[in-house]
């Protein structure tokens, strides 16, 4: 394997954090680094329709329907520039995950429907495959959808569905086929989320967000154009858009930009009259976090540059939502270790005081939303399918047992 940068890298390097320095807007960045405010869906919009002028609205994209023609490298620098400025990451559920599914096997128009939109922030997307008694085990998923002359007519409920609520359209899994296998039941329908017999209801989250939320289809009627590909194969779509985000799983950025983080509080924080982080104790910590993330970080590059691998794709696409969702919680408890007692304070999501977003010289503005993320980073090993569901898929598909 051959992964490291050229010359032209740091070039492109220097032009890339040169424009966010120009066009982050400072006010979203605040937000991204505060933490206890976390930038909302407007702030996504402001910033997608930015990076889209600029030709960079999803670089993952092939570049005839709207990408880049980077490289792997390039396409990981970038996104290192961006969490490292604080900047925001590109809509998951859009760019991220349907857009691929659409460009691989969505129709002509739902290719020129949807496409530039979601390029340019201006319709927003969830993803609704979670369902009550059935999170992380899609086969058993209840939802339904039938046929009625040129209409699907959907009746079901999802869960833990991110910013149903603020979205404009959503990709649903639903069965169509109840006499199938239960994979091969299984289609994708994309659903406008202000159709009639839609209702969101929001589930607060331990850190006091509200993004999470139940959604309830009650004879939603979609036109039958709305289905992704051929009916029965939404499984099949589900694990190519699973496929694709294989390394986004890792979560590799975020946790490079929180562990400069913790380093960042221990150098401020003191012990017995001395830097924290200079503590033989507290740099042990670090060492210890930051070695397993830089192997972490090799494993995402050798899939970047393209490198055999001698398993399944599902089963390494498990591997890394493991050691990625790991590393959240490792990095988390290393801040809030940073910080002491004053981890425990509570910072409400929607304060805007001086003293969340200036700080002070008891609540530097390093500290409010720690809590939260630390809190938040729990779940990173339920949500995306279970710690427990992934090691059974690198158990069957990687070693057949």
């Amino acid at each position: 394997m051959h992964f490291e940068p050229n010359s032209g890298d740091g070039a492109f390097r220097a032009e890339v954090r040169e424009f966010i320095r120009q066009h982050l807007p400072p006010d979203m960045a605040r937000r991204s680094y505060i933490c206890s405010q976390p930038p909302d869906i407007e702030d996504f919009r402001r910033w997608q329709g930015i990076l889209h002028d600029r030709g960079w609205g999803a670089p993952h994209w092939p570049l005839e329907y709207g990408g880049t023609d980077w490289t792997a490298m390039q396409r990981h620098i970038f996104m290192e520039e961006i969490y490292r400025a604080d900047a925001i990451d590109y809509g998951w559920q859009g760019t991220h995950m349907i857009g691929p599914v659409l460009i691989a096997f969505g129709s002509q128009a739902q290719k020129k429907r949807f496409l530039p939109p979601m390029l340019r922030g201006e319709e927003i997307w969830c993803q609704g495959f979670s369902e009550p008694n059935a999170g992380s085990d899609l086969a058993s998923l209840r939802t339904r959808a039938e046929l009625v002359g040129d209409e699907w007519v959907i009746h079901g409920q999802k869960i833990w569905t991110s910013d149903a609520s603020e979205a404009d359209w959503g990709f649903f899994l639903v069965r169509t086929d109840p006499e199938a296998k239960p994979q091969r039941g299984i289609s994708m329908l994309l659903v406008p989320m202000n159709a009639a017999g839609i209702r969101i209801r929001p589930i607060e989250a331990l850190n006091g967000g509200r993004d999470l939320n139940e959604v309830f289809l009650d004879g939603v009627r979609v036109p039958c154009e709305n289905l992704v590909g051929e009916p029965g194969k939404g499984w099949t779509y589900a694990k190519y858009l699973l496929e694709k985000e294989r390394t986004a799983s890792a979560y590799l950025y975020r946790n490079k930009r929180e562990l400069e983080k913790a380093k960042q509080i221990a150098r401020a924080e003191h012990t017995a009259g001395m830097r924290l982080i200079d503590t033989p104790e507290f740099a042990r910590k670090i060492a210890r976090v930051e070695a397993d993330l830089l192997a972490l970080e090799w494993s995402v590059l050798r899939i970047l540059a393209g490198e055999k691998n001698l398993h399944d794709a599902d089963a390494v696409v498990s591997a890394l939502k493991i050691r990625g969702s790991e590393m959240q919680q490792r990095v988390a408890e290393l801040q809030l270790d940073a910080l002491g007692p004053r981890a425990l304070r509570v910072f409400d999501q929607q304060d805007r005081s001086a003293e969340v977003i200036e700080g002070t010289p008891l609540w530097p503005s390093y500290v409010p939303g720690r809590l939260g993320q630390f809190l938040y980073a729990r779940a990173a090993t339920l949500y995306g399918g279970t710690r427990e569901v992934q090691k059974n898929i690198i158990a069957r598909r990687a070693f057949g047992l």
